[in-house]
């Protein structure tokens, strides 16, 4: 089997494949930041509410959550106004029916002041969640509790865990999508070098993936360090998780794979083999190609179903069936091999495929909420949809770039493919839709509804590329049609160059061996009358043998010409590379060829952007629980929180009493430790100190606060505050004192929208 490469062409490749990545990277950088944020599981309702402050000390901390999650017994921890955790350490599980709710108990006799509760879970499609609010008992008081700065899934190891499963879709679909393009449309693609890496490229990367997830999974639920990676103790705990035990069983999934592979490249390939890999002249290199109908041979040359290494019997003289009937029962039972070996393949590709989608599916979106029993198999025939395309799309790639001409028919069935898919795609799509969104007013205010559109725009530019390949795709001829005049062309020129290149290299050869005898016969003359002048000194000494005197000679008296190794490899090294020229020549002879490449890439960089998105959006909080979240909580929205910024201007009345002060709360979200910061300045926008400044926050509609906050003086006009807790979102009223003298104060208020 020979490859061909297009040097002039691959630079352009790859500057469209990596301007496709670079959009990827935009979009994993742009959208997938946002992804610890977009938890699955929301909490909905806690006992104590947050920033509630109640009579006496509960007997025990609850918290209700939007769907299934998994919790330990250090996933609930109350801690004291000093910060020193006083739960019993002990998780209740108070689920009932469709009711999540879990709860850690409190001992008697704990006292009043400000108690924070901090909290950490896995959800049920596999995505950890966290938070922390507070509470009151008698009173509100200064809390010092330690909140984690950093939610659960974020960070390094957050970014890490989400290239990994971005990387690992994409194995997938290379694999199944890259085999299926070789069993269903082009078989002869099995013995074609690119489409070979491709698909085992696909396997290595999602076996690669597969462990990474598996190591990252400890930090990536819990602590968030990326040294936690190698915690043996935790690795064994995630094993025996929903998510631990698909990536387990997707690994089991990829070793079957890995002999599916093998026979595909192996067994499957030797099947489908040119009967002779010794070009004739005027056919080029052998490439793996299947053969076209129609096509002539000539005498002598076996037929193109026949099995590798068989040739015809006709030429040898022998007559009956051993001349005719013997080639036709090898064809037969060739055939025969061929379509039983396929059937198998496919039966056995097609279940490995569906347990490799079902571990995507039993552990993510499909496995958690509404008619899992069918949102399940919808999911798996979803994913297997996007490998047949988009996979197979990235085979056709490969072999239009960098493999023999592509056959009519191979491209026809993988349209036909393509076409089914995009019809699996919609009807799955459309369902999965409705399951995760819920209403159309979701599509436009949440996240995940904002992504979907995103999804389903690039879906529609794919199958509008898709449809202008198709057009090329029916403007096709057959491999031998258009390219076969250049292909004679080329063969002529090659025949040609090689014949002038023979007659170069025997002038040459003619021209050393004259100089050779030349120099032999003087060296023959001087050698005579050496010996002459010896034999009258000494006419006793015997004469020297022969082989003595003709040095560098063969036996039959010629001089030894042996070939330059160097010059043979000089040679093999152009004929290599006028075939290489020959071929691509071939198939840029065929404009439809041509622009169907053109259009085949332009899909390939347009499903690298979809892929991406695909993942960030799986990572993403459903539509349907984030509108039930702000539905249960007063129209607020977790989703909706950012960094709060204000500027205040005001007046003391007094000398030098007038200027703006610009208050910036970071993230500006409830349950959370935010920043303070607070910028003084005079009306010409100069930093200016106070001699006092005072902030505080309340929440009318909840009967919360005035929850006082005491920034720290930094330096000249700077002053911030730490640690800032607003237990529940909705409108709060910042209320901002500052004096500039013994008797100059004034205080504004300003409302500002927590989440």
């Amino acid at each position: 089997m020979v490859t061909t490469g297009l040097g002039p062409r691959r630079s352009a490749v790859l500057r469209l494949l990596v301007v496709a990545v670079a959009l990827a990277g935009a979009l994993i950088g742009g959208l997938g930041g946002a992804a610890p944020a977009s938890a699955h599981a929301a909490l909905t309702g806690s006992t104590p509410v947050q920033g509630s402050v109640v009579d006496h000390a509960p007997e025990q901390v609850t918290l209700t959550f939007s769907e299934g999650v998994a919790m330990g017994d250090n996933s609930i921890r109350v801690l004291d106004p000093r910060g020193k955790r006083v739960d019993r350490g002990k998780l209740l599980n108070l689920s009932s029916g469709n009711v999540v709710k879990y709860g850690a108990g409190l001992p008697p006799g704990l006292g009043n002041g400000t108690y924070t509760v901090t909290w950490q879970a896995v959800s049920a499609d596999s995505h950890p969640v966290s938070g922390a609010f507070t509470f009151s008992v008698g009173a509100p008081s200064k809390a010092t509790a330690p909140v984690p700065q950093q939610k659960a899934g974020g960070g390094l190891v957050g970014a890490l865990y989400g290239v990994a499963r971005y990387l690992a879709y994409t194995g997938f679909v290379l694999l199944v999508g890259g085999a299926a393009f070789v069993v269903a449309c082009r078989p002869a693609a099995a013995l074609v070098r690119s489409v070979q890496r491709l698909v085992v490229q696909g396997w290595a990367l999602l076996a690669g993936t597969t462990v990474a997830m598996l190591l990252l999974r400890t930090p990536y639920t819990g602590s968030g360090d990326l040294a936690d990676v190698f915690d043996l103790a935790g690795l064994q705990q995630v094993l025996v998780t929903k998510p631990g035990a698909a990536l387990v069983s997707r690994l089991l999934l990829l070793a079957a794979a890995a002999l599916f592979v093998a026979v595909l490249f192996g067994t499957f390939a030797r099947l489908h083999e040119p009967a002779s890999q010794e070009p004739t002249p005027g056919e080029g290199p052998a490439t793996g190609e299947e053969p076209v109908p129609g096509e002539e041979r000539t005498a002598g040359q076996p037929a193109a179903g026949s099995a590798p290494g068989k040739t015809e019997r006709a030429d040898s003289g022998e007559e009956g069936t051993d001349a005719a009937g013997q080639p036709a029962v090898e064809a037969a039972d060739l055939a025969r091999q061929r379509r039983d070996l396929t059937f198998g393949l496919a039966f056995g590709g097609v279940i490995v495929a569906a347990g490799l989608a079902a571990t995507w599916a039993l552990a993510e979106h499909a496995s958690t909420g509404l008619q899992t029993a069918v949102a399940m198999p919808v999911d798996v025939l979803h994913l297997l949809a996007v490998a047949a395309w988009l996979g197979g799309l990235a085979a056709l790639v490969v072999s239009l770039y960098w493999g023999p001409p592509v056959e009519r028919r191979a491209v026809r069935r993988f349209s036909r493919i393509a076409f089914g898919s995009v019809l699996v795609l919609v009807a799955t799509g459309v369902y999965q839709s409705w399951r995760q969104v819920g209403s159309w007013r979701a599509l436009t205010d949440t996240t995940y509804g904002w992504l979907l559109l995103l999804k389903v725009g690039l879906v529609v530019v794919l199958v509008g590329i898709a449809w202008v390949s198709r057009r090329w795709t029916g403007r096709l001829t057959e491999v031998r049609g258009a390219e076969k005049d250049v292909a004679e062309e080329d063969v002529a020129e090659e025949d040609e160059e090689a014949e002038d290149e023979e007659a170069e290299d025997e002038e040459a050869e003619d021209e050393e061996a004259e100089k050779d005898r030349e120099a032999e016969k003087a060296a023959v003359g001087a050698l005579a009358a050496t010996d002459a002048v010896t034999a009258s000194a000494s006419p006793t000494a015997s004469a020297p043998p022969s082989s003595d005197r003709t040095p560098d000679r063969t036996p039959d008296g010629t001089p030894d010409e042996s070939p330059d190794p160097a010059r043979a490899a000089q040679l093999a090294r152009q004929q290599a590379a006028l075939r290489t020229a020959r071929t691509k020549r071939q198939r840029d002879a065929d404009p439809e060829r041509l622009a169907l490449r053109r259009s085949v890439l332009a899909e390939a960089s347009v499903a690298v952007v979809l892929l991406v998105v695909t993942t960030v959006l799986t990572a993403t909080e459903p539509a349907r629980t984030e509108e039930a979240v702000k539905a249960r909580s007063g129209g607020q929205s977790i989703a909706s929180s950012g960094p709060q910024v204000l500027k205040i201007p005001f007046d003391t009345g007094g000398p030098g009493g007038k200027g703006t002060a610009r208050l910036d709360l970071d993230p500006g979200r409830s349950g959370s430790a935010n920043a303070l910061r607070l910028r003084i300045t005079d009306p010409s926008g100069k930093a200016v100190d106070v001699p006092e400044v005072k902030v505080s926050f309340t929440q009318k509609a909840k009967k919360i606060g005035p929850l006082p906050i005491a920034p720290k003086h930094l330096g000249k006009g700077q002053w911030r505050a730490d640690g800032v807790q607003l237990p529940v979102p909705g409108q709060w009223q910042l209320s901002l004192l500052v004096r500039t003298s013994d008797i100059d104060q004034v205080t504004e208020i300003k409302n500002v929208k927590i989440g």
